[in-house]
């Protein structure tokens, strides 16, 4: 087989960070504000003072976001999050999407490409816009919840820097497509390593994207 046809025969998966890169703001405080309140957030901090003064002075970002997440989303009913995350998510898909990434992700579709969401933000509203967006995965941050009800903390660790590598690897590896070329997309330090494993990485942050790779000038 000619190089031109193995090229031709390689799967490409297009992996798009979420905050910032498909949206012109960051989602997870305003979600977490959404269902809590601004007194939900102050409240979250002080349900587990020793360990926010901690994860402060170390400037512990993951720490921090389970210090919020589960100070806000503990002992709340699934159902009720997730029908809030919906309709936080088309909030978002009506007014904070960016119109250039969302642009070059159509690209990516209409070519037959798959195209994942990877992502520190949330799945009670990440998930319903992955359905919006027609994605065909969404690998996030995941709230810690015990049956029908959210506790303390994430589902294992925080989807960026290299659990955004290993979440996106172990996902090619189950659905067949480990030797794929890999597009990546990202706009900030927890996406570096996502951007360097990728096979073309494309910086989101203060540019704009052409619809199409081709019509981007050099």
């Amino acid at each position: 087989m000619s190089s031109a046809a193995a090229d031709a025969c390689t799967l490409e998966v297009a992996a798009f960070d979420f905050d910032g890169t498909l949206t012109v703001r960051d989602c997870v405080r305003p979600f977490l504000q959404h269902i809590g309140g601004v007194r939900g957030l102050g409240m979250a901090l002080v349900r587990h003072p020793l360990a926010t003064v901690w994860a402060a002075a170390r400037r512990d970002r993951d720490r921090l976001k389970e210090i919020f997440v589960g100070g806000v989303l503990h002992g709340r009913a699934v159902a009720v999050v997730n029908s809030m995350g919906e309709a936080f998510a088309a909030m978002v898909a009506g007014s904070w999407l960016r119109p250039d990434t969302l642009a070059r992700l159509r690209w990516h579709q209409q070519r037959g490409h798959r195209v994942v969401l990877v992502s520190a933000s949330l799945g009670p509203y990440l998930h319903p816009l992955g359905r919006f967006l027609g994605v065909d995965a969404v690998l996030c941050a995941e709230p810690r919840r015990a049956g029908e009800i959210y506790t303390d903390g994430l589902e294992g660790a925080n989807c960026r820097r290299v659990e955004k590598v290993r979440r996106l690897d172990m996902w090619l590896h189950e659905v067949g497509a480990a030797d794929s070329f890999v597009w990546a997309y990202g706009d900030s330090a927890g996406d570096i390593e996502l951007l360097a494993r990728a096979d073309r990485a494309v910086w989101a942050r203060g540019v704009v994207l052409s619809p199409s790779p081709s019509e981007e000038a050099g």
